[in-house]
């Protein structure tokens, strides 16, 4: 497949195909390793917005009322192009946000197993059915699509996010409108390609590039049902306000703060693996990132030691490298996260590990900052309650178990937590008392499977319904409850006449 050559333009995919946009406005898009815009990406106006609205309406009824098995036969081809031809899309990805190809390679794979839960969706899609509700009343329910859906996804999963929603949302009868991101958007154009290899009528999968405006678009028009979303707490604030108010139903996934809380009885080589893997994958680019490591004493000198020494080994530079860490996604963003290095310093924390010196295995102008541990950072820093969304990891100390908890959950976050201990009774109790959707034990990621549903609790989460797995089902269905009763023809004289009266059983 072909996306774009140097310099070319990442346009719109409408109705089935590439589609060129008029609206004059473009973006560049970079090589986050090269520190060079590589090509550029039309942002849509009000007219393509309309236009991919309109071609989704008017695709769906007809995707819709195709039976289960039509539609899975779709999904089981998808899913067997994108295992084969997977490495390609990594290697889109990495040369667009930045990430090593391995960690291209695992975001496509998680993907994936949504894709696979898609795939048996006639199970999840089966309704109820009560007989004899009341003399010769049968009432069963059915789930239905709801009709056209948007996805605004961000920039740090430019397959993973897309595919937490597409997948149930295209298996249930839905046409979807993805928004990517404009910084690393063809990785959504190779998957609407590989969706019309596999058979997928033209409308039902649409991508729509563009900024702020595609954005406010999707939310208004009256035209879509529902819109999920992913990045920024006050965007995913915003999006989920605007949504409700143009009478959308909307899941808005936000920022997080993700600790890792290790107790004094902890496996500290297991922590630290998990402290280097989790704080620094992806450039610390992720939702589900462990930004904070809250270290009951008297471990965290023995940790700090063992998470430096980690540390050192990690090459820094281009994902196609075979490096363990790649750039960040935009010079602006790595100067933002850089600038809490500073600010950590000014609020007395001890900066361990400074990732503004590293030396990267890549070409100069690229986007580096290396990982960056930092030490006794203050709770009232700026380091310590804002989402950095980078390679800087800080270590809180407490006393004791309570105290950990206690910080937790005073967090305005409430994404991703986990809890480093060999005691069985401490852990159970962590995972009953914090206040956190997804919680680890000795799992420093604790992103969930496909089966279940991922989403956080307090400013992490916006709407009552999670990605994939049941909850996922149910946002991308509209249920619909059946009454009905066939009279016995022998019976039919004891039914008849009139009877204004509220509906009774009996």
């Amino acid at each position: 497949m072909t996306i774009t050559t140097a310099q070319s333009v990442v346009n719109h995919w409408i109705d089935g195909g590439p589609y060129e946009s008029t609206s004059g406005r473009t973006a560049d898009v970079f090589d986050p390793a090269l520190g060079t815009a590589t090509k550029k990406v039309a942002l849509a106006d009000k007219a393509e917005i309309d236009a991919a609205v309109a071609s989704a309406k008017a695709a769906q009824p007809a995707w819709g009322s195709l039976s289960l098995a039509r539609r899975q036969n779709v999904l089981f081809k998808f899913r067997e192009l994108l295992e084969a031809r997977k490495p390609e899309l990594a290697e889109i990805i990495t040369a667009e946000h930045g990430k090593v190809l391995s960690d291209a390679l695992g975001e496509i794979s998680r993907g994936q197993e949504v894709v696979e839960f898609a795939c048996g969706l006639s199970e999840h899609l089966k309704g109820e059915y009560s007989e004899q509700v009341s003399t010769g009343v049968d009432v069963f329910s059915t789930r239905q699509p709801l009709g056209v859906v948007g996805i605004i996804s961000p920039f740090n999963f430019p397959a993973m996010v897309p595919a937490w929603f597409f997948p149930i949302a295209i298996a249930a009868g839905n046409a979807v409108i993805l928004k990517p991101s404009e910084k690393d958007p063809s990785a959504s154009i190779w998957v609407a390609e590989l969706w019309k290899e596999a058979g997928l009528p033209d409308g039902i999968f649409t991508v729509l590039n563009g900024d702020k405006e595609a954005v406010d678009g999707l939310l208004e028009h009256p035209d879509v049902a529902a819109v999920s979303f992913v990045g920024s707490t006050p965007i995913a604030q915003y999006v989920y306000e605007q949504g409700a108010k143009f009478g959308k139903r909307v899941q808005a996934l936000g920022g997080a703060k993700n600790h890792m809380l290790v107790l004094p009885d902890a496996d500290l080589e297991l922590a630290a693996d998990a402290a280097i893997n989790a704080g620094f994958g992806s450039a610390g680019e992720r939702c589900m990132a462990i930004s904070v490591i809250v270290a009951v004493e008297p471990v965290a000198d023995a940790l700090i030691e063992k998470i430096t020494d980690r540390m050192a080994n990690l090459r820094v530079g281009d994902g196609r490298r075979g490096s363990d860490m790649g750039p960040l996604v935009t010079q602006a963003h790595r100067d933002k996260v850089a600038s809490y290095i500073d600010i950590a310093v000014e609020d007395g924390a001890t900066v361990v590990v400074d990732g503004r010196d590293v030396q990267p295995d890549g070409d100069p102008s690229g986007f580096w900052l290396g990982p960056t541990l930092i030490d006794q950072v203050p709770v009232t820093s700026r380091v310590y309650t804002e989402e950095i969304f980078g390679p800087v990891l800080a270590i809180v100390r407490v006393s004791n178990y309570e105290d950990g908890v206690e910080l937790i959950n005073d967090g305005a976050f409430g994404n991703g937590t986990a809890i480093f201990t060999n005691d069985g009774g401490a852990a159970r109790r962590f995972q009953r008392e914090i206040a956190v959707g997804m919680i680890g034990v000795n799992v420093p990621i604790p992103v969930p499977v496909a089966t279940f549903s991922f989403g956080g609790w307090k400013a992490s989460m916006f709407g009552d319904t999670k990605a994939h797995g049941a909850e996922g089902v149910k946002f991308f269905t509209q249920l619909k409850a059946i009454t009905t009763r066939w009279p016995d023809p022998a019976d039919r004289a004891a039914h008849g006449g009139i009877n204004l009266g509220f509906p009774e059983n009996d």
